[in-house]
């Protein structure tokens, strides 16, 4: 019997073979309607592991996007959590629900009552949970492949010397580690074992960040001249961890002004070859009695470009990066957050000058990085931040403090033998997500 559309059951499969025929993997959110009888729109057809569609939207929209294609579940990489803090809980944790590649498989904590609370919710069985001394019966666990070190700055080191010894891959926080030294043997560590390391430098996988590193490489309105970046917010608790030295490692800068630091980096994909600083905290304010509150530091690289970066603990948040070139100024709202970037282009055309809104599908940042480093996994790719970009940037930091210590500006550069080209801390551009 035919349906509601007048077409029975055999037009609809004929149709089906039809799109089998019209449309590529690779054209599915912008193919046209395909030529010769008039096809379904709503059926799709079967390419390789997607599932296909023409496109349905008239010209005067934009298309929409690749059906996901996510992996079925025993093909995932499993991860074990290990910690159980406000940033596992609130963001990566849910996060995992939308990754394509990777799937949560054991959690890690010091906290018994919560890991058991947590492996309950997410569908986690009891042998699954492990204690921070239980790494050699995480070793045995063939379902996971690799952690994610969510836990205070200063036992990162500790939590991937033993990830590393368990043959499990890692996915570990920034910053990578308390200092530079820390970092390096972090990275020994996982060379000797064999294992890859990426540091979760989730901005460099976000949509919008990458657009701005996109179109400031291009020189679609003239090369980069002068960057800005911000990031601050406030700090209350004076008890929680990261305003302790011992465990943070600094204060406003390796938190928060890690992303400016970052950013501006992987925006230009050079190194800095000088950097200036100053540091201001209250001294009437006990909770920066061992870290700083504020930074204000400045790179300049060789192409010229001067970049100025501000992060503090003490001011209403915000979080922003701006470039400005020749011909554009180009404002990333919202740059650093977990959500809600708005990006903006100021330039002249003809004889106006306009503000236009570029418009992307935000995406979570967290599933990003995770899905990345699961590919990375499993097609033996070298991640886009691996150790590499980690211990730079602390390099980078521990120079921004001794300018700020001693008022004078401090030589950097790239690391010893990475040569002067672009991203030399960095593996192959990610892929993009779908």
């Amino acid at each position: 019997m035919a349906d509601d559309f007048g077409l029975s059951r055999r037009t609809l499969l004929a149709a089906g073979a039809a799109l089998s025929g019209a449309i590529g993997l690779g054209g599915g959110a912008e193919a046209a309607s395909p030529p010769g009888p008039k096809v379904p729109a709503d059926t799709g057809a079967v390419q390789g592991e997607r599932v296909m569609f023409p496109n349905w939207r008239g010209e005067g929209d934009r298309p929409p996007a690749p059906i996901p294609a996510p992996q079925p579940p025993g093909s995932r990489v499993g991860y074990c959590i290990v910690g159980l803090g406000r940033l596992s809980l609130e963001e990566i944790l849910p996060a995992l629900g939308e990754t394509k590649r990777a799937r949560l498989a054991a959690v890690m904590s010091g906290s018994p009552d919560k890991a058991r609370l947590v492996a309950r919710q997410y569908g986690i069985p009891e042998d699954a949970v492990y204690g921070y001394g239980d790494w050699d019966r995480l070793k045995a666990n063939p379902e996971v492949q690799a952690v994610y070190i969510v836990t205070p700055n200063a036992v990162h080191r500790d939590n991937v010397m033993a990830a590393a010894r368990a043959g499990k891959h890692v996915l570990c926080e920034k910053p990578m580690a308390a200092n530079s030294a820390e970092a390096r043997e972090m990275i020994a560590a996982c060379e000797a074992a064999k294992v890859r390391l990426m540091i979760a430098y989730r901005c460099q996988y976000e949509p919008f960040n990458r657009e701005v590193v996109r179109i400031s490489r291009s020189a679609e309105f003239g090369r980069p001249r002068l960057i800005q970046a911000f990031n601050g917010q406030t700090t209350g608790l004076p008890e929680q961890w990261r305003l302790r030295r011992a465990l943070a490692g600094g204060g406003a800068l390796p938190d928060i002004g890690l992303y400016c630091l970052n950013g501006v980096r992987a925006l230009l994909g050079e190194e800095p070859a000088q950097v200036t600083a100053q540091i201001v905290s209250p001294p009437d304010d006990g909770k920066f009695a061992e870290v700083e509150e504020s930074v204000s530091f400045t790179l300049a690289f060789p192409s010229g470009v001067i970049a100025q970066c501000m992060t503090s603990y003490g001011v209403h948040e915000s979080r922003r990066l701006t470039v400005h070139s020749a011909g554009a100024e180009i404002d990333l709202e919202n740059a650093f957050a977990y959500r809600g970037q708005r990006l903006f282009v100021t330039h002249r055309s003809g004889k106006i000058v306009s503000r236009d809104e570029r418009q992307l599908t935000q995406k979570n940042q967290f599933a990003l990085e995770m899905d990345h480093f699961a590919r990375c996994l499993q097609e033996g790719r070298r991640p886009r931040t691996p150790g590499e970009e980690g211990l730079q940037d602390h390099v980078l930091m521990e120079a921004i403090y001794e300018a700020a210590r001693s008022g004078a500006p401090v030589k950097v550069g790239p690391p010893a033998g990475a040569g002067d080209g672009l991203d030399v801390t960095r593996g192959p551009e990610p892929e993009e997500a779908g």
